[in-house]
């Protein structure tokens, strides 16, 4: 590869890569936070159980409009349509959080599919009441920072990451010297980042708004266009999150219950750290082919080196004594959820580099606009965990912890090669015709 080339796409990548950093490292130090405060096991196992897998279900109809924003943001039209599309789906989302979090719905859908300990039942109520601004402030700076991107102001993205951290920690800080419950103060903290975050990404993104966007041109954006592209991503992300219940509910239902839901959140969250790398991604295929500023295979080659170096780095903390460094003395678990955690983490190696690979060909996808295939992905990765976690119910051959990761892993796998698949055509396409700009 060229060094030029790979300098465009390094910088188009790493300022989300920071992004994603700063977002990974927000729930380590919140589980970090949680294991130093009183009855750490269930308020982990409150907010990996319960909280954050239903958040997650909750705010699925809007995460992906990152991707929508980043391929549509022609012209100011596109933007007012998907702008009210944002707005109107958020409070529609927010009433239904504010509904399950506030209201008996509490114990008939949410206690009632994830069959929770009883112990963590009414700490993860809090945490759901705590976090109704959190969909409203994900939609909304997740679509103004598809128009950062577009228009050339990626670093503000991983700016707002960072206050968004900053944020958070202070005010867990401030909750946890007040003597609030763990559950108590990690929401506060993610509120408070999230919102904090919105806040920033839309100012940063109010003068492109105003001066770098296009006006209205000759193709005008669609509603049956917007939802013809959209949908299948909506769907896409719900199927997707859908299954962080679905492990929840698997776990709660295998050996070792209770300190696998508590040991989950630490573990995923740190897997998290290496992944978000490849979930920033997708934003930089997308943007690199519009912009015409690398092609297929110069993006295929950095995704290579990066694989390589991160499942490097993956692979010399699991298989060294620092993974038992980081469980005990920075995550804060005690001896028996360390010990857990540790042989879960060499199963994850090779993680990090499905999520490179993953975002490579869905970044190709949703360039062409075929984003079904992304859905069709998703669906197979969802059934084949859901099998294998239904498996590891009935067995009950391994803890909860080692089979949820297991069966998450695999689906990750199919998912990745069905992407592979379905991106064939498209990818010898890119291969031919589109070429990197000339170097000048």
């Amino acid at each position: 590869m060229q060094s030029p080339i790979l300098s465009r796409i390094l910088k188009i990548w790493w300022p989300l890569a920071l992004s994603w950093l700063f977002m990974g490292l927000e729930q380590p130090l919140i589980n970090a936070i949680i294991a130093r405060l009183a009855h750490p096991t269930i308020h982990l196992a409150a907010l990996g159980g319960v909280v954050f897998p239903v958040a997650l279900i909750i705010e699925s109809p809007i995460i992906m409009l990152l991707a929508a924003s980043t391929a549509l943001s022609d012209h100011q039209q596109a933007y007012r349509l998907m702008y009210r599309f944002m707005m109107i789906t958020s409070a529609l989302i927010t009433v239904g959080h504010a509904l399950l979090a506030f209201t008996p719905l509490y114990d008939i859908v949410i206690v009632a599919a994830l069959n929770p300990p009883a112990e963590i039942i009414e700490p993860s109520r809090w945490g759901l009441m705590i976090l109704l601004p959190w969909t409203w402030s994900i939609a909304h700076r997740r679509f103004q920072q598809g128009v950062l991107l577009r228009y050339g102001d990626a670093k503000a993205i991983s700016l707002g990451t960072f206050f968004r951290l900053m944020a958070s920690l202070s005010a867990m800080g401030i909750m946890a010297f007040l003597g609030y419950p763990g559950i108590i103060v990690a929401a506060t903290g993610i509120s408070s980042g999230v919102l904090t975050e919105a806040i920033f990404v839309a100012w940063r993104a109010k003068p492109i708004i105003q001066m770098k966007l296009p006006p209205v041109q000759e193709n005008a954006l669609s509603w049956s266009a917007f939802n013809q592209f959209y949908v299948p991503l909506a769907l896409t992300s719900f199927l997707l999150l859908i299954s962080q219940p679905l492990g929840s509910a698997a776990l709660s239902r295998m050996p070792e219950a209770l300190n696998s839901l508590a040991v989950w959140p630490v573990l995923i969250s740190f897997v998290f750290l290496f992944r978000g790398f490849g979930f920033a991604y997708n934003e930089v295929v997308v943007s690199a082919l519009k912009g015409k500023t690398a092609s297929f295979n110069d993006l295929t080659r950095f995704a290579i080196l990066l694989g390589s170096l991160l499942t490097v780095f993956m692979a010399a903390i699991a298989l060294t004594p620092l993974s038992q460094f980081y469980f005990q003395v920075l995550a804060g678990l005690n001896n028996s959820l360390a010990a857990l955690a540790i042989p879960a983490l060499v199963l994850c190696i090779f993680w990090p580099v499905l999520a490179i690979f993953q975002n490579l060909y869905q970044g190709v996808i949703v360039f062409s606009g075929q984003t079904r295939f992304v859905t069709e992905a998703v669906v197979l990765s969802l059934v084949i965990t859901a099998v294998l976690l239904v498996l590891g119910v009935r067995s009950s051959l391994f803890p909860g912890l080692i089979m949820g990761v297991i069966a998450f892993l695999i689906g990750n796998i199919a998912q990745v090669l069905w992407l592979f698949w379905r991106s064939h055509s498209i990818r010898m396409r890119l291969s031919q015709a589109l070429k990197p700009a000339v170097v000048t």
